[in-house]
């Protein structure tokens, strides 16, 4: 009796063991969703503002730390020399244009009867001169006139009849026309003139600058007054949207850190949580930047991320170091 006793209380005990053993596999850890905590840092885009023209600063808005929108005009140039340079393609381009004209509509009206009216002069000139060579030729056999008063008469004849044909190729002409080539040449001018416009209207709009996104002023490089290069910056402007993190992450980790997963980001300096998203997992692997913590060894090979902060605020600036959680607990510090 005591023997089988024993024997049911080390079933009981077993059965126990087994109860509380699968208890405790059940509050473990199942693979994959496990946070996975990286480490990296803000990247906030830059842009160098500067003209495209050459010149005199006349103008500046904002200073350093000011907060731009889209649009606001920022600095200007002295543009009166860019005004006279419009003023001077349009006198241009208003010339070639009645060039143009001018070829279009053709010879006017009195210019056709001018020709037609020489014409008639030349043919009046003609039948004189053949009267005057019929008569000089009836009289040339009798020794009336000399053969050398007929071969003037013959001359002045064919000075006539030459005179008439060239006063009916002009009046042909006038009525026909300029020719198409000259009009084609003076439509190739008209078009260069109004490139001139367009390019001088585009001279005087790049002396605004003007801000590209929403962004605060970094730095104010050149002050009022200052003569300035074609690209030479005047201002440096931090972009407020969008704001990335780069971080980076182990190849056993890879598969949980794809494209459009959603991820928080939390700084040493508040304690908010920002709301990110993957949206770049470089292809290419490359060794753990020295300026990255990670709990590998700095020769592990890793894959860079680029992590879209969507709620970022001015506690997220450049260079900031940031951790990076994705999984399941996200959401907490």
């Amino acid at each position: 009796m005591q023997h089988a006793k024993s024997l049911i209380w080390v079933a009981l005990g077993l059965a126990t063991s087994i109860a509380l053993g699968g208890d405790w596999l059940d509050r473990q850890p199942k693979p994959g969703n496990e946070n996975i905590v990286l480490y990296g840092n803000v990247d906030i885009r830059e842009v160098e503002l500067a003209f495209r023209q050459a010149g005199r600063l006349a103008t500046l808005a904002v200073e350093e730390g000011d907060a731009v929108e889209p649009g606001q005009g920022l600095a200007e140039l002295d543009a009166q020399p860019f005004r006279d340079a419009l003023a001077a393609a349009e006198a241009g381009e208003r010339q070639a244009r009645a060039e143009l004209e001018k070829l279009r509509r053709g010879y006017r009206p009195q210019e056709i009867a001018e020709a037609e009216q020489a014409v008639r002069q030349a043919e009046a000139a003609l039948e004189y001169a053949a009267g005057e060579l019929g008569r000089q030729g009836a009289v040339v056999g009798s020794g009336a006139t000399t053969r050398h008063s007929y071969d003037l008469a013959r001359s002045a004849r064919d000075q006539a009849a030459a005179q008439m044909a060239a006063a009916r190729a002009v009046w042909a002409m006038r009525k026909e026309g300029y020719r198409h080539e000259d009009i084609a040449i003076a439509e190739a001018k008209l078009a260069g003139a109004e490139a001139a416009v367009a390019q001088a209207k585009t001279a005087l709009a790049d002396t605004r600058l003007t801000a590209p996104a929403k962004a605060i002023v970094l730095a104010r490089v050149r002050e009022a007054g200052s003569m300035v290069n074609a690209s030479a910056p005047v201002y440096t402007l931090s972009l407020r949207d969008p704001v990335y993190v780069r971080a980076y992450v182990g190849e056993p980790q890879l598969g949980r850190a794809v494209p459009g997963t959603e991820v928080a980001v939390l700084s040493d300096s508040s304690g908010k949580v920002y709301r990110g998203r993957i949206g770049f997992v470089s292809p290419r692997a490359e060794f753990t930047p020295k300026s990255v913590e990670t709990t590998e060894l700095r020769t592990d090979l890793v894959y860079r991320l680029r992590i879209v902060v969507a709620n970022a605020d001015q506690g997220l600036r450049q260079g900031m170091p940031v951790t990076v959680r994705i999984g399941g607990g996200a959401e907490g510090r």
